[in-house]
């Protein structure tokens, strides 16, 4: 019973030669979940082996290119590969004129229904479940609608069932009070770090955060294990940004394309 995330894209909003925009697959139990769909994921996807029919769902977090030009390509090809099964996404409202474009200009052509179920809480709220994976959506504090996602893991009423195993992903935001709390005691998180500290003037600017940003919230949050990306295309050296997480937050690991976290079982 797996429980894993794939980087499929941890730059910021400049690919890298080797590194691509924001997009992240979870599988859970055999199905996967894209969490943001920037330039490049579809190849990510082959090159790491991942099948597009065993997509369930789409998380939009907001609509900046860098987390969502992947997608219309990515739709196109599963038509192409003759999914007939509906698709889900997920994402703030004014995504929705976004889709209502491409289909209106290329949705003749999909074989499958796109439902799209629009972000607008203020708070922690549910927005999926399939039997396998519940997913909570909650506002970041970003320069336009932005939104992170809680994914707990469904475990049922297995005899020796084991801890629901739990991951958040928290893109682009600067730091507020709030945000801790509502992923308290998460096993794996995943928050942006756009910046190193000596950037912070930047990441005050963009509403970004810092990697002291993002490790203050794992702290907070007393989550197992942080996992950092969204960097900016100014820093080659990422040893700056964990080596600064880790003065908060020691169990801090700086993602690379490619790179795949499993979360164990715990019984």
């Amino acid at each position: 019973m797996n429980f894993s995330v794939t980087m499929l894209g941890t730059a910021s909003a400049v690919p890298f030669s080797d590194r691509n925009p924001s997009a992240q697959a979870l599988s859970v139990h055999g199905r996967l979940y894209l969490l943001d769909c920037g330039e490049g994921t579809q190849q990510r996807l082959r090159q790491e082996h991942l099948s597009f029919v065993k997509i369930q769902a789409i998380f939009i977090s907001h609509i900046h290119g860098d987390h969502l030009f992947g997608l219309f390509g990515l739709l196109n090809t599963m038509s192409l590969f003759h999914r007939t099964a509906p698709l889900s996404i997920f994402g703030p409202s004014n995504l929705a004129p976004v889709l209502d474009f491409f289909l209106n200009t290329f949705g003749a052509q999909l074989g499958f229904e796109l439902v799209f179920t629009p972000l607008t809480m203020e708070e922690p709220e549910e927005i999926f479940s399939d039997g396998d994976l519940h997913v909570s959506a909650f506002p970041l504090n970003h320069n336009t609608p932005c939104y992170g996602f809680l994914c707990t893991e469904e475990v049922g009423l297995r005899r020796n069932a084991w801890k629901p195993r739990t991951y958040a992903y928290c893109s682009d935001t600067a730091p507020f009070p709030e945000l801790p709390n509502w992923i308290k005691g998460v096993d794996m998180l995943y928050h942006e770090a756009t910046y190193p500290q000596e950037l912070a003037h930047k990441a005050q600017q963009y509403f970004h955060s810092t990697s002291l940003d993002a490790a203050r919230c794992a702290a907070e949050a007393e989550a197992g294990t942080l996992i950092i990306g969204h960097y900016s295309s100014r820093i080659k050296d990422l040893s700056i940004f964990v080596n600064e997480c880790r003065t908060i937050f020691a169990n801090t690991v700086a993602a690379d394309d490619g790179d795949i976290f499993e979360i164990p079982m715990e019984r």
